[in-house]
C-alpha cells in the first residue's frame, strides 16, 4: 500500500481517514505535510498525531489499539501517596511550557535521539500561545523536576510527553493533571501508545473506533480557557486519595 502524501502548502487537505492506517509499522496513516496550527488541531480531532526522527518527514499516525486514560480512574500507588504526603514537590501549569519541551526532548539514555525535533518545539510552543497546548510543572526545591505537555481539544486532552529528573515527579505531573482535569469535566486523555508506566496507571487500551467515537462526542464542547491554573488545594486532595 502506498503511504497517501500530504502537501505541506495546502493545510486544507483532508486526511486520510484512520481506519486507512497501516497495520506494519501500526497505525502510521501518511507522511508530509506541515506542523501549523490549523493542520494540527485538525489531527487531533481526528485521533492523528504527528511523530517522526530527525531526517524523515513528517509522519502522521492513528494506531489501533488507543492507550487512554479517564481522569476518573488513575491509579495512586501506596509509595506515590506518600510522596504526595511529604510535601517535596509543588507544581504548576502552563508557567513554562517551552522549559518543559526541551526537558521532555533530552535524550533518555545513551545513544538514543529525540522525535521532539526543532520543529516540533517551535510548532507546539505556537500552539501554546495561541492557547491550545499545555504543560505542567512539577518543581523540587525552585528546580523544574519533571512534568508533561500536551494538547487541549474540547473535552478531550492528548497528552504526547513527559519527563522526570527525580523519582515521582513525572507521576505527580500526571495525577494532578488528571485530577485538574476531572474538576473540569475532561473525558479522557489520550496517551498514544501502550507503556507499562502508563497502564500501571489505570491508562487502558481501547479501540481506535471507540476512541473515534469519543472524539466525535467530546471535542465539540466547550474547553477550559488558557492559560492553564492548577486548583490550590488540588495537591492536598490528591494525597488523601486512598491507594491503588
Amino acid at each position: 500500500m502506498r503511504l497517501p502524501w500530504l502537501d505541506p502548502r495546502d493545510d486544507s487537505q483532508p486526511f486520510p481517514h484512520p481506519d486507512r492506517a497501516l497495520r506494519e509499522p501500526q497505525g502510521l496513516l501518511a507522511a508530509g505535510g506541515c506542523l501549523n496550527p490549523r493542520r494540527l488541531l485538525r489531527a487531533y480531532r481526528l485521533g492523528i498525531f504527528p511523530w517522526y526522527s530527525p531526517g524523515q518527514p513528517i509522519l502522521w499516525w492513528s494506531p489501533d489499539p488507543r492507550l487512554v486514560l479517564f481522569p476518573e480512574r488513575v491509579r495512586i500507588s501506596r509509595s506515590l501517596r506518600k510522596t504526595l504526603r511529604a510535601g517535596r514537590f509543588t507544581a504548576t501549569a502552563d508557567t513554562d511550557f517551552a522549559a518543559v519541551m526541551t526537558a521532555c526532548a533530552a535524550p533518555r539514555g545513551v545513544d538514543q535521539g529525540t522525535w521532539i525535533t526543532p520543529e516540533m518545539h517551535r510548532a507546539y510552543c505556537r500552539l501554546h500561545r495561541l492557547g491550545h497546548a499545555h504543560s505542567l510543572e512539577v518543581w523540587h526545591e525552585g528546580q523544574l523536576a519533571g512534568g508533561l505537555y500536551g494538547v487541549a481539544v474540547g473535552r478531550v486532552f492528548y497528552g504526547e510527553s513527559m519527563f522526570s529528573l527525580i523519582s515521582d515527579a513525572s507521576k505527580v505531573a500526571l495525577v494532578l493533571l488528571a485530577a485538574q482535569l476531572r474538576r473540569w469535566d475532561f473525558a479522557l486523555i489520550d496517551c498514544q501508545v501502550r507503556t507499562e508506566h502508563l497502564a500501571r496507571m489505570g491508562a487502558v487500551d481501547i479501540s481506535r473506533g471507540v476512541f473515534l467515537e469519543l472524539l466525535q462526542r467530546y471535542c465539540p464542547l466547550p474547553g477550559q480557557a488558557g492559560p492553564w491554573r492548577l486548583d490550590s488545594e488540588l495537591l492536598t486532595e490528591v494525597a488523601s486519595v486512598p491507594p491503588a
